[in-house]
């Protein structure tokens, strides 16, 4: 019997119909029946069973597909959200550095910027995302700039070491600030493209944390903290933590509480560590600007000028109290004028605290500018803020101020100053500070000559400070103050002020008083300022006629402190209330700490020795006369012979290379006859010797080299030594050759400094 199977079954059935059809197959194959086909409409109706089973199972994989895309979608906005929200608070971290709503305008654009790119672009091909995010980097720059900058590459290259070199808190300028652009752009694109990238946690996050860690380093010596950036940044790194371990979205408002309690212990233990006491600051190694000259025509050769027209208004100050106005502070002096020796650095406002760190008044300043020359910027005493100017430059050492351009007439600024209030007792155990450089006097005879005055002035006292009150009454008391004396400060010029007119001004006074402190061991320096000017409603009017010198000394522990030894027009009572009360002061000082001696300087007069009384035996005074005379002809004749060999071998060989090109130029100057001629520059010497063959062909390049000597010492080598002397030989040659002999025979015989 011929059997037929269910195939409709078996293809289109459920597994156990399947099997019941075959057992009843095999039972009626058995039996020897003949078995049919099932019936098409059952064979149907199990085929549209099996249809909806289908149907519901695609319904279902279709809605969780759809789901999961959306929660991805979800996952990747807010990752890219928060390596935005990391990057920019780390830029914020720069708040240290520039304080203010500038520093927004560099962080907020670079922190979007990728971060809206990687969420847009997803999985695109990388280099897309990364070429769309140079365009945007360029668009926060002209931003930044309000417009295109050809130097903005540059400025990213030179900003680092701009930023060490300045006092914080820094200018917010744009060629400081695109490096802080820079930094966060660069973090919060590699963040965001490892965020969509990878699968990894907390990666993205790293160079937000480098970011910081810059801005850390930079900022160590700005005001403010940065302990709550560093909370913000783990709430926000545990936040993407979480995102990233494809948790329920319930996790994040479960785990933030718990990562904010962490920030908070953090924030609460940061400032006990001992790093936080003394962090590492790099400017400690960062390279300072050379000292620089600052305008054309110093102040203090302003100062005879000033006089001549006293009424010119120059700048008001509004202030609580009168006081002087310091302009400029000079520390270095070549023999012919005194210069700064300043290493000004940009500063956003602040000037560091330096000497005094007692007690202090604090003194409150606007100045407006009307007809003051130059870049310098008066202030009172030793300023601590300034407000309102841009490009501020500072001298940390002195405090002085200067402008980035030449302030206009009507230009205003704020200042805040510290004026020292030492006790007396302070005063009297104030011990010199140890400067090499600010007791350094110029070679020449006219040290002797300062060294004696200052010992006769200075005799009897003990402490440095009565040293330098004692010099201070000397100078007061010994010249007369005259605006029409003859300007200048070099070396002759003051040896003419001390030995014959006894009048000057007080850029006479002030810089002998600096010059005269130096040869006893006290390092010194002068400040070209102004008198407190006529008060009028609060308003002290400045005018030319107040142009004032006056001498500073530094001590330890102390600072600088002012000295005054300019006397009053008609003595010490012309003087205005700054200085009578600090010349009051010194001489109420001066007598509590004099332990014996007088006052005032004695010179010693020459004793006669001897009674008159003739001897009453001995040689014959022929004989005396004739061997006296006979051994003085011998030392004469060895003198003249031995001193200018002598001379010329100690200046070769001199200590230094820069002392041996002095040496080489005051042994040139002695062969052409100019020895004692010491008002004389390098320039008036060679243009004296102009035409004279052999002689100008080697005297311009010596002069060049003096020149070095005398304004970049530490650029003279040993090479440049023996060139000078080279030089010098052949000059002294040359004058030789043009000398008659009986002309060198008599200056050798006179002594002349000269061939």
């Amino acid at each position: 019997m011929t059997t037929s199977a269910p195939r409709s079954g078996g293809r289109h059935g459920r597994a156990p119909t399947a099997a019941t059809s075959g057992e009843t197959t095999a039972g009626a194959a058995a039996a020897g029946r003949t078995v049919s086909a099932p019936a098409s409409g059952e064979g149907a109706s199990r085929t549209g069973r099996a249809g909806e089973g289908a149907s519901r199972t695609g319904r279902r994989a279709g809605g969780e597909g759809a789901s999961r895309t959306g929660e991805a979608l979800w996952r990747r906005m807010v990752g890219a959200a928060l390596v935005a929200a990391v990057a920019g608070v780390a830029g914020w971290g720069f708040h240290r550095v520039f304080p203010g709503t500038e520093l927004l305008v560099a962080v907020i654009p670079a922190a979007i910027a990728p971060a809206a790119v990687s969420a847009i672009l997803g999985r695109r091909p990388l280099w897309l995302a990364l070429l769309l995010d140079v365009v945007l980097w360029f668009a926060g720059t002209v931003l930044l700039y309000k417009g295109p900058h050809p130097g903005v590459f540059a400025d990213v290259a030179n900003s680092w070491h701009a930023l060490l070199t300045t006092l914080l808190p820094a200018q917010p300028e744009p060629h400081l600030l695109v490096l802080v652009h820079t930094l966060v752009w660069a973090a919060a694109v590699i963040g965001a493209e490892t965020l969509a990238r990878t699968r990894t946690r907390i990666a993205a996050a790293v160079p937000a944390l480098a970011v910081y860690g810059t801005a850390l380093l930079l900022g160590v010596d700005g005001e403010g903290s940065n302990l709550p950036v560093a909370g913000a940044l783990f709430v926000l790194i545990a936040a993407l933590a979480l995102l990233r371990d494809d948790r329920s979205p319930l996790w994040l408002p479960a785990g933030l509480p718990a990562a904010a309690a962490l920030a908070a212990v953090a924030l609460a233990v940061g400032p006990l560590l001992p790093i936080a006491a003394q962090p590492y600051n790099p400017r400690q190694d960062a390279d300072l600007p050379p000292p620089r000259r600052v305008d054309s025509v110093s102040p203090l050769d302003r100062v005879s000028a000033w006089l001549q027209i006293p009424d010119r208004e120059l700048f008001t100050v509004k202030a609580d109290k009168p006081l002087n106005w310091r302009l400029a502070v000079l520390d270095r002096y070549d023999g012919v004028r005194w210069t700064s020796g300043a290493r000004f650095q940009p500063t956003g406002g602040r000037v560091p605290e330096a000497g005094w760190t007692g007690e202090a008044d604090v003194v409150r300043q606007k100045v407006t500018f009307d007809g003051l020359p130059g870049t310098w910027l008066p202030a009172a005493e030793r300023p601590e803020r300034v407000d309102g100017v841009r490009g501020l430059v500072v001298d940390p050492e002195s405090g002085a101020l200067l402008a980035g351009a030449k302030p206009a007439k009507g230009f205003s600024y704020e200042v805040t100053s510290k004026v020292p209030r030492p006790s007396k007792q302070e005063l009297l155990d104030a011990t010199p500070a140890v400067d090499p450089g600010l007791i350094a006097f110029p070679a020449g005879p006219q040290q002797r000559l300062f060294r004696k005055l200052a010992q006769e002035a200075t005799k009897g006292a003990t402490a440095p400070i009565t040293r330098a009150y004692r010099l201070q009454k000397y100078l007061r008391t010994n010249a007369s103050y005259d605006v029409t004396a003859p300007p200048g400060h070099s070396l002759k010029g003051l040896e003419f002020f001390l030995q014959t007119t006894h009048r000057g001004t007080s850029e006479q006074f002030a810089t002998t008083f600096a010059l005269m402190a130096r040869t006893l061991g006290l390092p010194s320096r002068v400040v070209v300022g102004f008198r407190p000017g006529q008060a009028s409603g609060g308003i002290y009017h400045v005018k030319s006629g107040h142009v004032m010198v006056w001498a500073e000394i530094k001590f330890d522990r102390l600072g600088w402190r002012p000295f005054y030894p300019t006397p009053g027009r008609s003595g010490a009572k012309d003087d205005h209330d700054v200085v009578s009360s600090a010349i009051e002061e010194s001489e109420e000082l001066e007598g509590e700490f004099t332990q014996g001696g007088s006052d005032r300087p004695k010179t010693s007069q020459p004793q006669a020795t001897g009674n008159g009384e003739e001897p009453s035996s001995g040689p014959a005074i022929w004989l005396i006369a004739s061997v006296a005379g006979g051994a003085l002809l011998v030392a004469y004749a060895g003198v003249v012979v031995a001193l200018p060999w002598w001379r010329r071998r100690e200046r070769r060989r001199a200590e230094g290379p820069g002392q041996r090109v002095l040496g080489a130029w005051q042994q040139t100057c002695d062969d052409l006859g100019l020895g004692g001629q010491y008002a004389l520059t390098a320039t008036d010497v060679v243009a004296g010797q102009a035409g004279s063959g052999d002689i100008s062909t080697h005297l311009q390049p010596l002069a060049e080299i003096s020149n070095i000597v005398r304004y970049a010492p530490d650029a003279v080598t040993e090479d440049a030594a023996a060139a000078a002397w080279q030089r010098s030989d052949a000059i002294r040659r040359a004058v030789r050759a043009r000398t008659p002999l009986i002309t060198r025979l008599r200056n050798r015989l006179l002594l002349r400094r000269a061939i």
